[in-house]
C-alpha cells in the first residue's frame, strides 16, 4: 500500500492569473472612489456628474453606502433598492414556484431584473435626480435600471465561491433576510433564482461599463480596473491556453491527498473537493504591475462564448460551459454518498435544465483497496433495494451497498464512465478526476453510510427522485460490457500514444489520453478543449506559430484551451525531471470540424 506523505509535492499552482493589458492600472480602496470621481468630473466638464454603480446580488451594500459616504462626502448616494425594489414578501411571491420546499432542488428561472423592481418607482427615481445639481452615485443591483444617462457606469462583481462562504457565515440571499437560514437553501435561492438573474442583467453592462469593481475582499479594499482593460484581458484570454482559479473544500468524506500534494493547509482536518475547472464557480484572476483583480469566469463566457467554446459548441449549449473537471479527494476518508444522476427528460421537464450531469470518474491515484460502486447487481429486485433504502433512510437499518451495488477494484489512470441514470460512488483511499457535465448539483443521494453533514445536520436524501432515475438494467454484465475496460488505441507512431478512454455513447463527452516522453501534437479543431497533467512533473503548452507564448502546466494541473487556439503542442520544459507524461483531454463529441 502507498503512502501520502511520501509522495513528492507537485508544484500545483493556486493562484493562476492573466495578465492586465501593459499600462493597465489598478486601484485600491479609497484612490478607486478617487479615480472614479476624478472620470466623472472629465466626462461632465463641470456639470453634476451620475455615477451607476450596479452591483451584482452578494456584495455587501450596506458596507458599500457607508465607503461611499465616507469617501465621496460631496455626493449624494442613493440606495436604488431601498428606493424602488420591491418588497421582499412580493419577490418571494413571484420566485416561490422556482425556490420549490425541497431543500436542495428548485427550477431554472427565467425572470429580468425588472421584474423586482417597482417601474413607476424608478421613473420617479429619474425625475429625482435628473432635478438635481448635486453629484449622485445610484448603487445597487439594478442601479442601471433608473432610466438615465449615466456619465460613469461602475459594475461591482462577486464570484460565486466568495458569496458561498459569505452565506455560511450568516450573510443573506438579495434582501431576504434570510441570515441564519440552511445555506443549502441559500444556494439553491442564488442558484436557481439570483444567478441566473443576475448574469442575464450583468451581459448588458459588460460593453457598456467604464470601470469593474472587485469586491471579494469587501468594499474598503475593493479593487478597480477600467472596462477597457477588463474587456481586453478577457478577449486575450481566448487567443492561449489559461487555468481558473481551483478552490477546495472540506467534506465528510474528504481525505488527504490534495493537502500533501497541492501543498494545502495542514490545519484543515481534510478536503474532499476541488473545482479546478467549473467556471460557473471559478474565478480569474487578472494581474498587472498595481496588483491583482479577482473576477468571475463565467463573466469570460458570457462575453466570448464563440472564441471560447467554438461554433458548434455554442450553437449546442448557448454562453454556457458544458464540461467539468474537479477533484474528490477520499485518501484517509470515507466512501462518497451512494448516487444516481437524472436522465436528460427527467432534469429538463423537473428542474428546467436542459441537458444532464452525465460523468466519470478518471484515478489520479489509488491505494490497493480502492473501489468503486458502480450499477446494480445482477439479479437485483427494484423494490427490495427501494425498500431497503428506505429503511435506512429512516433510521431502521443501515442500507448493506454490497448487496445490490457492484463493488470494482480501482486502480490508477482507470477511467470510469457513469451515464445518467446509473447507481454510483465513489469508495474510500481514492484520488479522483471527476470529468463531466456541468449541471454539478443535480446529484439524487440514495444512501450516505449514516453520516450527517459538517453542520451537523443529516445529509438530503432523494430517494423519490433516485427510485424515478435509476435504470435498473444496468446490472453486472452491463456495466462489464459497456463501462469497464473500454479504452481503444487511437493512433500510435512518433513517439505518442492516443487512447479514447471509452466514456458511453449516451454521453456527450469524448476523452482522449495521450501518453508522450518529449510532445504531443494537439488542435481544437474548433471546439474548446478541457485537459490535466495526470502523469509527469511539468510541460509546457506552445503554439506552433508563436501565437501565445509558453504556458506552463504542473502535475493534476487542469487548463483550457480555447477553440479559437487552433494547432498547439504539449512538450517537456527544460526543467522536467519525468521520464514520461500523459495528458487528458475532453471536448464535446460532434463538435469538431473532422467530425462533419
Amino acid at each position: 500500500m502507498t503512502t501520502i506523505d511520501a509522495r513528492p509535492r507537485t508544484g500545483y499552482d493556486k493562484q493562476p492569473s492573466l495578465a492586465l493589458p501593459e499600462g493597465a492600472n489598478v486601484w485600491t480602496g479609497a484612490a478607486a472612489w478617487s479615480e472614479i470621481d476624478r472620470f466623472a468630473r472629465l466626462a461632465t466638464a463641470g456639470r453634476s456628474p451620475l455615477v451607476v454603480i450596479d452591483c451584482y446580488p452578494g456584495v455587501e451594500l450596506a458596507e458599500l453606502l457607508d465607503e461611499l459616504r465616507r469617501t465621496l462626502p460631496e455626493y449624494q448616494v442613493v440606495d436604488v433598492e431601498a428606493e424602488a425594489a420591491l418588497p421582499n414578501a412580493a419577490v418571494e411571491a413571484i420566485i416561490e414556484r422556482n425556490l420549490t420546499d425541497d431543500r436542495v432542488f428548485g427550477v431554472m428561472s427565467h425572470f429580468a431584473l425588472a421584474e423586482f423592481y417597482d417601474a413607476d418607482q424608478l421613473e420617479a427615481l429619474a425625475q429625482r435626480v435628473l432635478g438635481s445639481d448635486v453629484p449622485t452615485v445610484l448603487v445597487g443591483w439594478g442601479a442601471s435600471l433608473v432610466p438615465v444617462q449615466a456619465d460613469v457606469i461602475v459594475l461591482a462583481d462577486l464570484a460565486r465561491w466568495e458569496i458561498q462562504q459569505r452565506q455560511r457565515e450568516g450573510a443573506t440571499n438579495w434582501r431576504a433576510g434570510n441570515g441564519g437560514e440552511d445555506p443549502l437553501r441559500k444556494y439553491k435561492r442564488g442558484f436557481f433564482v439570483e444567478w441566473r438573474v443576475a448574469d442575464r442583467h450583468k451581459r448588458t453592462l459588460f460593453d457598456r461599463v467604464d470601470f469593474v469593481l472587485d469586491t471579494n475582499a469587501g468594499t474598503t479594499d475593493a479593487k478597480l480596473i477600467t472596462g477597457a482593460a477588463f474587456r481586453e484581458t478577457l478577449r486575450s484570454a481566448t487567443a492561449g491556453p489559461f487555468r481558473v482559479v481551483p478552490f477546495f473544500d472540506p467534506g465528510v468524506w474528504g481525505g488527504q491527498w490534495m493537502k500533501r500534494r497541492l501543498d494545502l493547509d495542514p490545519a484543515k482536518s481534510n478536503y474532499a473537493w476541488c473545482f479546478d475547472c467549473v467556471p460557473e464557480e471559478n474565478s480569474l484572476l487578472l494581474e498587472g504591475a498595481g496588483g491583482v483583480v479577482e473576477v468571475p469566469a463565467l463573466d469570460l463566457v458570457l462575453m466570448h462564448p464563440r472564441e471560447l467554446l467554438g461554433e458548434k459548441t455554442f450553437a449546442r449549449f448557448g454562453a454556457e460551459f458544458p464540461i467539468r473537471f474537479d477533484f474528490l479527494d477520499t485518501m484517509g476518508g470515507g466512501n462518497l454518498s451512494l448516487q444516481v444522476h437524472p436522465l436528460t427528460e427527467y432534469i429538463q421537464d423537473t428542474f428546467g435544465m436542459h441537458y444532464t450531469q452525465d460523468e466519470s470518474y478518471y484515478l489520479l491515484d489509488a491505494e490497493d483497496d480502492a473501489v468503486v460502486y458502480l450499477g446494480l447487481k445482477t439479479g437485483t429486485e427494484p423494490a427490495e433495494m427501494l425498500g431497503a433504502l428506505d429503511d435506512a433512510s429512516r433510521g431502521v437499518a443501515p442500507f448493506l451497498a454490497e448487496e445490490f451495488v457492484n463493488r470494482i477494484p480501482a486502480k490508477k489512470h482507470d477511467h470510469f464512465a457513469i451515464p445518467a441514470g446509473t447507481v454510483h460512488a465513489s469508495g474510500a483511499n481514492s484520488m479522483v478526476l471527476e470529468i463531466s457535465a456541468t449541471p454539478f448539483i443535480f446529484t439524487f443521494k440514495l444512501w450516505d453510510w449514516g453520516r450527517v453533514g459538517l453542520d451537523g445536520l443529516p445529509r438530503p436524501i432523494h430517494l423519490e427522485h433516485g427510485g424515478r432515475n435509476i435504470q435498473w438494467d444496468r446490472d453486472t454484465e452491463w456495466v462489464s460490457e459497456h463501462l469497464l475496460d473500454q479504452v481503444e488505441l487511437v493512433r500510435e507512431g512518433d513517439g505518442v500514444r492516443e487512447e479514447r478512454t471509452g466514456l458511453h455513447e449516451l454521453e456527450f463527452i469524448e476523452v482522449r489520453r495521450h501518453w508522450f516522453q518529449d510532445h504531443a501534437v494537439h488542435d481544437t479543431e474548433g471546439t474548446v478543449n478541457v485537459l490535466n497533467l495526470v502523469e509527469g512533473d511539468e510541460v509546457e503548452v506552445a503554439s506552433p506559430t508563436g501565437a501565445f507564448a509558453p504556458y506552463v502546466i504542473h502535475y493534476a494541473e487542469t487548463f483550457i484551451v480555447p477553440a479559437s487556439v487552433g494547432p498547439y503542442v504539449i512538450r517537456r520544459t527544460a526543467d522536467s525531471m519525468s521520464e514520461s507524461f500523459a495528458t487528458v483531454k475532453a471536448y464535446v463529441r460532434g463538435t469538431r470540424t473532422n467530425d462533419d
